[in-house]
């Protein structure tokens, strides 16, 4: 512990992720004396990292994807050419906007202090920081822990000894891979697999389940594996990745599958595995909170941790670990903590969006796991090649599905694998959210020609 006297704040706020930034400030506006320390970008994950970075380049090469698709529109164009450089620099500057305006809106808070520097307990109401500037000691009565999670390393042989790219790193690249070893069928390892086949790598998945986005229904994940590998990107399921090596100046990877080993050589190596809490530092034993066996913050459904006055929110959690989850965290903390008020995560919906293409937008039960939940589900499926605007606009790859209680006409989940499939989703799960049964969307008057209207088509297949 230092020796300088603390600092005594009401409240403070580890990490300045979509969860620490926004509580950080509401708390400073409640009254409270508040702390928000970062010890890297302010942001987190999602502006620096994942989200904005990551759904920019998928942008650039979605632009190079239509270019080559242009004669079947009757357009022709050049030779389409990829400038990595500048894909990356509007990238770094879209980020570099995000991060400036979330830094601007914490200095701008009165009653709000933005300290840099690595934040570790020494109790469970005093942390050290140590920065630049030497290390000082802050006190709260109040400490909320959102310093979320990084990619994890692959446990295989030999990882160590070679250059393998992490979901932050392969995006500094300045040239394309000649050949990228995708480790991991995930939807992080999924995107950037077909970003980088339309930059024009050559791609290899490897996943060691049978079905990639394990996550999914089998026929949804292998509606998505069927897209990749139209896209010439080449899957392998139920292969685990054993050891991996350098020769000369290619890394040799080696699988074991069904039918024995085989070693493959790749340019590069993204390792997309999942990803580790940042908890490893933080000192959590001294304040008595507990982790699980990964490392993770368990919490209730108000986001209390074991230790009264401390929380944890976002990735850090365990929770899912999505940008709109992590500021929903945040709803409940300000809710609970700042307006008294009863505010749990029980029971609340978990959207999400895999930004292939097309999109696969997804909430709420998968057909399997209603199936197990309630004693009789009708499943309504249609294709997007029956849908009058994917043909219109040539993009009619994937498929429509939602489940329903068959007692209840509610609608309990769907996945919609298509153009613009989060969009698509987010209605049905509008529809979830007032208590809709089905029919309300079968008979809605959407305009025409929109991707709306498809919802009409999709649940008259219940009514055969």
């Amino acid at each position: 512990m230092s020796n300088q006297t603390a600092t005594h704040y009401d409240a403070i706020v580890i990490g300045s992720g979509q969860a620490g930034g926004p509580l950080a400030s509401a708390l400073a506006r409640s009254g409270r004396r508040t702390a928000i320390i970062e010890e890297a970008h302010v942001g987190g994950t999602c502006i620096n990292e994942g989200c904005t970075p990551t759904k920019t380049m998928i942008a650039g090469a979605r632009v190079a994807y239509l270019a080559r698709r242009g004669p079947d529109y009757g357009v022709h164009t050049g030779e389409v050419a990829i400038d990595l450089p500048r894909v990356r620099q509007r990238k770094r500057d879209i980020v570099e906007s995000f991060r400036a305006g979330s830094e601007r809106r914490i200095k701008q808070t009165k009653g709000l202090d933005l300290i840099r520097g690595h934040a570790a307990f020494d109790g469970a109401n005093s942390l050290t920081v140590k920065g630049d500037d030497g290390a000082r000691t802050l006190t709260a009565d109040l400490v909320f822990v959102n310093t979320g999670a990084r990619p994890a390393t692959p446990q295989i042989d030999g990882i160590d000894s070679v250059p393998y790219l992490t979901s932050t790193s392969i995006m500094e690249l300045a040239d394309v891979p000649d050949h990228l070893i995708v480790l991991g069928g995930g939807y992080v390892g999924l995107e950037f697999a077909q970003m980088f086949r339309r930059f024009g790598s050559r791609v290899t998945v490897v996943h060691r389940g049978g079905h990639l986005l394990s996550r999914e229904d089998n026929d949804v994940a292998d509606a998505v594996a069927d897209v990749l590998r139209e896209d010439e990107i080449e899957i392998l399921l139920g292969t685990t990745a054993r050891r991996v090596h350098l020769h000369a100046d290619r890394i040799a990877l080696t699988v074991a599958t069904g039918s024995g080993e085989r070693t493959m050589t790749g340019s590069h190596l993204l390792a997309a595995v999942g990803r580790t809490p940042n908890t490893d530092r933080l000192n959590l034993s001294a304040a008595g909170v507990a982790t699980d066996e990964r490392g993770y913050i368990p919490v209730n459904d108000h986001l209390e941790t074991n230790v009264p006055g401390i929380f944890a929110l976002g990735d850090v959690n365990g929770g899912p670990a999505f940008t709109h989850i992590s500021y929903d965290d945040f709803r409940i903390i300000k809710t609970y903590v700042v307006d008294g008020e009863h505010a749990t995560t029980t029971g609340r919906l978990v959207p999400y969006t895999v930004f292939t293409d097309p999109q696969l937008g997804r909430v709420g039960l998968t057909e399997r796991e209603a199936r197990q939940r309630y004693r009789s589900v009708r499943v309504a499926k249609m294709p997007m090649s029956s849908v009058a605007r994917a043909l219109e606009v040539d993009e009619s790859r994937g498929f429509l599905k939602a489940v329903v209680d068959a007692n209840t006409d509610r609608i309990l989940g769907c996945a919609i694998l298509g153009i613009e499939g989060g969009e698509l989703m987010a209605m049905i799960e509008i529809a979830m959210m007032g208590n809709l049964a089905y029919g309300r969307l079968r008979d809605g008057i959407f305009a025409h020609p929109t991707l709306a209207e498809s919802l009409n088509n999709l649940f008259a297949t219940l009514d055969g």
